[in-house]
């Protein structure tokens, strides 16, 4: 999740949502906004929301927009994207694949206004992401719209599944609206495709630096998309490439990029997978391959890269074992040749809330905060040159509605 925008500082905070909070004075003037995308919670009936707070400059406090929480304009919202200049956010409603994608646009304060729906192409939505420059929107589908054939695997998991697909949409600078790609370089008796086909059961897409949307496969494979012109997503011979081959079991659950590097997770095997993306979209292990988790008996969840590109942070949620840690952020630091390493302090790992989901960080590159299913947000203030993760001086727990999800992060619109 890109950040973006700078513009002026709000200089107030209201006193009622900080005191709600269990905050009582003012800050240093807003730099930022968050928005923490929520599920539906049986226990209170609240959900299908989306909760908005304010970023304090000075602390990283948060505090609660006006009019929050925001409907998510669908159902089980699972993640989000904000247009550079902050003027427009769009939701991934997982529980509406015909209107998957929901926009916003951003008022004052950033108070959400839900503006219109659109469709992908495919059957549940799994991910979406946006490109650097704002101007195309990717959302991965784990069902393609030709589900009539079990879809090809290099591994030969999956044999029954169908395909996966990206469809592409067009943003317009102005009204922030969605128009759909067509694919032009693959036909289907003689009409060009409305979308780009995957290998089986994708669940995570990343655009790299190097031109590529690269999608995690359900079969221990990725699929490498060149992206040309007008945002269109090109399958070629090095596409498909294979991470494991059984008996080896993989289960990728992120995918993050650091400058010229690639980071999966595996929360089969609780590691980290390190490769560079070469010019044709080939995906390259990087010498060691492979990096054991800082905290053992964990489920990696969330790779994030920080804004340097020099370290790299793992959210992991606790198994349940009595004996092993809480969930908890692994702090590693990218060597020049795109290894890790733990960070050596006696701080990390770090503990988050419980269920950790996704983590990101603020536009002003001061303060981090991760989603948890307990109802939580937790922030902490980082440091970028030994990578420290600090608690915030004015508590670092939060409160949000329903059951968190993924977050989304803004500068002040420009």
């Amino acid at each position: 999740m890109k950040l973006s925008g700078s513009g002026r500082l709000v200089l107030a905070c209201s006193v009622s949502a900080a005191v709600a909070l269990g905050m009582s004075s003012c800050g240093g003037g807003t730099i930022g906004y968050l928005w923490v995308l929520e599920g539906k919670a049986a226990a209170n009936g609240a959900g299908n929301t989306i909760s908005g707070y304010k970023i304090d400059n000075n602390s990283g406090n948060l505090t609660a927009i006006v009019n929050s929480p925001f409907t998510s304009g669908g159902s089980n919202p699972v993640m989000g994207v904000v247009r550079p200049g902050g003027r427009y956010v769009y939701v991934l409603n997982a529980g509406d694949p015909q209107n998957s994608v929901a926009e916003f646009s951003v008022g004052g304060d950033g108070v959400l206004t839900f503006q219109q729906a659109f469709g992908s192409q495919g059957g549940t939505p799994v991910w979406m992401d946006i490109s650097t420059g704002g101007d195309y929107l990717y959302v991965l589908d784990q069902i393609s719209p030709n589900t009539t054939t079990a879809c090809g695997s290099a591994t030969g998991l999956l044999p029954k599944a169908p395909c996966g697909s990206v469809t592409v949409f067009a943003i317009d600078p102005d009204t922030g609206r969605l128009t759909l790609v067509q694919n032009q370089s693959i036909k289907n008796n003689g009409t060009f495709l409305t979308y780009t086909p995957t290998g089986p059961a994708p669940t995570r897409l990343r655009l790299t630096t190097a031109g590529f949307v690269v999608v995690v496969n359900g079969d221990q494979t990725v699929t490498s998309l060149q992206v040309g012109t007008g945002g269109q997503l090109t399958v070629n011979a090095n596409s498909t490439q294979v991470i494991d081959l059984p008996p080896t079991v993989d289960t990728i659950t992120s995918i993050t990029t650091g400058g010229t590097y690639l980071y999966l997770t595996d929360a089969a095997n609780n590691r980290i997978l390190q490769y560079t993306v070469s010019t044709s979209g080939v995906l390259q292990p990087v010498t060691g391959g492979q990096v054991a988790n800082l905290v053992p008996n964990v489920t990696p969840v969330w790779t994030y890269t920080d804004s340097s590109n020099t370290k790299l942070y793992v959210l992991n949620q606790s198994n349940g074992s009595t004996t092993s840690p809480k969930s908890s952020i692994s702090g590693f630091t990218i060597q020049t040749n795109g290894n890790l390493t733990p960070q050596s302090n006696n701080l990390n790992p770090y503990s988050v809330g419980s269920g950790p989901v996704c983590m990101v960080e603020d536009p002003s590159k001061q303060w981090v905060y991760t989603s948890n299913q307990d109802g939580t947000v937790t922030g902490y203030h980082i440091d970028h040159v030994l990578g420290t993760l600090n608690q915030l001086s004015r508590g670092s727990t939060f409160q949000a509605q329903g059951k968190p999800s993924c977050l989304i992060i803004s500068g002040i619109t420009s």
